[in-house]
């Protein structure tokens, strides 16, 4: 993470973080167009990473495959954005429903077959306690802002019968920690803000115990960090 001074939350949003995420999305559409460090996710004390659309959107992403890999039933893929996961376990002739808040990301996702519904991970959803798996990758065990009340939830939609969360982390070492973000494009437009969180390969136990969860496996691939949760 590259750090930098400081800097205000923006008070006037001229944007949402849907529309500018929307925007964003967009410009992989037009490839020629495109730089992942035009869209940042910008953090109160300063710090900001880029938003990486490019890998999101790709067929297959480095570290995919262990992830898809342990999907061997239904599969739940919450914040499933342009739908690459759900995609590559519904390849495998598996049941997989991906959840997102996005429209233009839902309409993405659609486009290249996955089975996609515009609801939050929080909302009512179908065949609640009876998933196999849950994803949480790319980032998204910091929806909300509250990893352990995410987990919990997670927890609720899993079958209590050998059901497991794949969560992607950050690596040994990163802080776990609930912030506010916004999204900022390399021209300075920022949307409103909203609750995000991090969580560090090393500090998966204590959260998922948080959640009623253990941990069952741990495991890295092309630099990226995951873990295996089920019911205790």
């Amino acid at each position: 993470m590259t750090h930098v001074p400081t800097v205000d939350a923006p008070t006037v949003a001229q944007d949402t973080a849907l529309e500018l995420y929307a925007e964003g999305l967009a410009d992989v559409c037009a490839p020629d167009q495109f730089d992942d460090g035009q869209w940042m996710l910008r953090y109160e004390d300063g710090d900001q990473i880029p938003l990486r659309l490019s890998l999101w959107c790709a067929d297959e992403t480095p570290g995919d495959a262990g992830l898809v890999d342990r999907c061997t039933g239904p599969t739940l893929d919450v914040g499933c954005g342009p739908g690459r996961l759900a995609a590559a376990v519904a390849q495998r002739g598996l049941p997989v429903l991906g959840l997102d808040i996005s429209p233009a990301a839902v309409r993405i996702a659609r486009n290249r077959g996955a089975l996609v519904v515009q609801r939050s991970v929080f909302d009512a959803l179908p065949a609640e306690g009876g998933w196999q798996h849950v994803l949480l990758a790319d980032g998204n065990v910091g929806i909300g802002g509250d990893p352990a009340r995410l987990l919990r939830r997670c927890a609720e939609l899993l079958d209590s019968q050998g059901g497991t969360v794949l969560a992607e982390v950050d690596p040994p070492g990163t802080a776990t920690r609930s912030c506010v973000v916004w999204i900022e494009s390399a021209t300075g437009r920022r949307s409103d803000t909203f609750p995000w969180a991090h969580v560090g390969a090393d500090h998966v136990e204590e959260l998922a115990a948080a959640a009623r969860l253990t941990v069952a496996e741990s495991w890295s691939e092309e630099g990226r960090w995951f873990a295996s949760l089920h019911h205790r």
